[in-house]
């Protein structure tokens, strides 16, 4: 029966792998700066300054963009809370460490770009998107219990930087509009590189301690929740953006779970105990409940859209 390896002997067995990802990192990823990506020309002042303030029709994007664009950016500004949970769960030393700053300095020019975006073209009210960045910042965000150490971290951030590229470009084809569209691809580009990142850790992780991290797996995957999660407006907005395919249950099935499930060769490895092989098999069972729950989503939405098309005919 294998031994579960203590959290500090996980970070000293990943801590090569972590380094060989962080240059291979710096060595692919662009370095690009958020003002390069705002249309400053169309800015000016709000009353404050002697201008005028925002009104609705100021705003050249639909309802579910702008919702979209706004969830996004939340979602991006509660880095300070995503900050100290990989901190807490990594090392702030060698190669970890290095990598926690990386990340962050990183995410941290998503919401910058966004925001500037946002404000300079009038696409959304800024009045309340500062009051809802206050509460949902001052909400933080808080793992759940019986969560927690390094295979549940690595095993989540796999999975949501791959949903919020999937969201990112979703929002950006939604948005109709050029500027937006060249943003949201190059944040959703810098997700990708953080994916594959947490994704080789976590596949050397499956290597080194297979049990374990099967068993992080299948709890991440079967428990998953995105980050924005709590927000305010989050279930309207949420609902909104489902039915109109920003990030949906297929979405979350065929371009997420699964795709990195296959990398990880999970379905076909054989260095897995009877303790392991139970949790797969859990895994596995809730994967056919998942695609169950898809077709009837689809079915439902499908139902939905055909009612709101008719009273509008």
């Amino acid at each position: 029966m294998s031994r579960d390896l203590t959290q500090l002997e996980l970070l000293r067995e990943l801590e090569p792998v972590v380094a060989a990802n962080v240059d291979r990192h710096v060595a692919t990823a662009k370095e690009w700066c958020p003002h390069d990506f705002v249309p400053w020309d169309e800015g000016r002042n709000f009353a404050a300054m002697g201008g005028e303030d925002w009104t609705p029709e100021q705003s050249r994007l639909s309802e579910v963009a702008r919702v979209a664009m706004i969830t996004n950016l939340l979602t991006e500004d509660n880095l300070p809370s995503y900050h100290r949970v990989i901190a807490e769960n990594f090392s702030q030393d060698n190669a970890w460490g290095y990598w926690v700053g990386r990340w962050t300095a990183e995410e941290n020019r998503h919401s910058i770009a966004m925001r500037d975006y946002l404000v300079c073209t009038r696409a959304v009210d800024p009045v309340a998107l500062e009051n809802d960045r206050m509460v949902h910042m001052t909400r933080g965000v808080h793992t759940p219990p019986g969560f927690g150490g390094v295979c549940d971290q690595v095993a989540y951030v796999t999975f949501q930087e791959l949903a919020t590229r999937v969201s990112h470009r979703s929002t950006g084809r939604v948005c109709d509009e050029p500027i937006a569209d060249r943003l949201l691809q190059r944040i959703a580009a810098d997700e990708n590189l953080h994916m594959m990142f947490y994704r080789n850790v976590a596949g050397a992780a499956f290597d080194i301690a297979p049990d374990q991290t099967i068993e992080s797996v299948t709890l991440i995957v079967k428990y998953f929740a995105m980050p924005g999660t709590g927000m305010p407006n989050w279930r309207r907005n949420g609902v909104l953006m489902v039915k109109h395919g920003i990030y949906d249950l297929r979405q979350h099935l065929d371009e997420v779970v699964m795709p990195v499930l296959r990398i990880w060769n999970v379905f076909d490895r054989t260095d897995f105990t009877a303790r392991g092989e139970r949790s797969r098999e859990e895994l596995a069972a809730y994967i056919e409940k998942l695609g169950r729950d898809v077709i009837r989503f689809e079915e439902q939405r499908e139902r939905i859209l055909a009612r709101e098309a008719a009273r509008v005919g």
